[in-house]
């Protein structure tokens, strides 16, 4: 059974299911899904849990063992593992096993960042969805954020308006976490009056977390407000500009061979792995995009960062930047925009 975060508790009410998978990026959400896994699962009994770490070289044959061996003191288990990729590599038939044939008094927990496709269509990840649970942890993006401010002030017992959800969303932009932790200050401060955009004034800093990937993202979706937004943040935070140059040069290589893919295929050839995932609105825009001189205009921008050429590199970047988000024409060689 595929379910999200809200309808979770509903799912732990009618009994507990022998395997979880909990998958996503946003770790506030993974962690509260988790932490109620483990809740359900300590009331039931389940008082001995057991960490493993998925990493190369793990010894799946260790862990199908002590599945398989009987607890020391006769406790129901629980085996949580992290796995970071959500690619188990070796280990996908023992976890299949584990959930399609569980282990008598054992509960599997697997803990991923979120799946692509491809993952998603593994045949141990179908096994969790079709003979336990998976949590599938959606993001809460810029534009859903007040909204899920909103709600999550009615479970803290607390009233906040919408201007003040608005606030608090833009000046936590991009942290979940930051956002919950704002909230649950701002509920103790107005001591259960409503909570409005003057008190988030008087109260909330900016604590914005501005990413490289998200800057990289909003560029490509032509995004350009918030890419620049994004773009003076990292500056501002002393964010090292050969950083902002991969992320940047990443996503245009994606675009690039998103659309040599594109191409092959219609003639009957083959693709290959993407070096990024652009996003449906990237996509749609890469055709229209100069890839190609955007790319000699990374070259360019690289040579800036290093010395080798003059101009200064946090102009150079923004160039890119604009140029990404379709707002400039790539230039060349100057380190200076237009």
């Amino acid at each position: 059974m595929r379910v999200n975060l809200d309808q979770l508790p509903a799912a732990l009410q009618r009994g507990l299911a022998s395997a979880y998978l909990v998958s996503g990026e946003e770790y506030l959400l993974v962690g509260e899904a988790v932490d109620a896994i483990r809740a359900a699962a300590r009331a039931q009994g389940y008082a001995d849990r057991r960490v493993f770490f998925v990493e190369r070289g793990f010894a799946w044959e260790q862990l199908q063992g002590e599945t398989q061996s009987l607890s020391l003191f006769a406790e129901r288990r629980l085996f949580e593992l992290r796995i970071p990729t959500g690619k188990p590599d070796k280990g996908a038939a023992t976890l299949a096993a584990l959930a399609s044939s569980p282990p008598p008094d054992v509960i599997t927990l697997v803990v991923t960042e979120k799946l692509d496709a491809r993952s998603s269509d593994a045949p141990w990840v179908k096994a969790f969805a079709e003979h336990g649970v998976w949590v599938a942890v959606r993001n809460v993006g810029p534009a859903d954020l007040p909204a899920w401010l909103t709600a999550r002030s009615r479970s803290m017992g607390a009233s906040l308006d919408a201007a003040a959800a608005q606030l608090i969303a833009l000046r936590t932009e991009g942290n979940l976490l930051a956002a919950h932790q704002e909230l649950e200050k701002l509920a103790l401060l107005a001591g259960g009056a409503r909570i409005d955009a003057a008190l988030v004034e008087r109260s909330v800093g900016d604590s914005a977390r501005y990413d490289v990937m998200q800057l990289s993202a909003a560029a490509a979706d032509g995004d350009a407000t918030r890419a620049i937004h994004i773009l003076m943040g990292l500056k501002s935070e002393g964010i090292e500009p050969t950083l902002i140059l991969w992320a940047l040069t990443r996503e245009l290589r994606g675009l690039w061979q998103a659309c040599e893919r594109r191409r092959l295929r219609s003639g009957g050839g083959s693709g290959w792995n993407l070096a990024s995932r652009p996003t449906d609105r990237a996509l749609a825009r890469a055709g229209s995009l100069p890839l190609a001189a955007l790319l000699a205009q990374a070259s360019d921008a690289d040579r800036i960062i290093k010395g080798i050429a003059p101009g200064d590199a946090w102009t150079a970047l923004l160039g890119l930047t604009a140029g990404l988000a379709g707002v400039l024409q790539p230039l060349r060689a100057t380190g200076r925009v237009a």
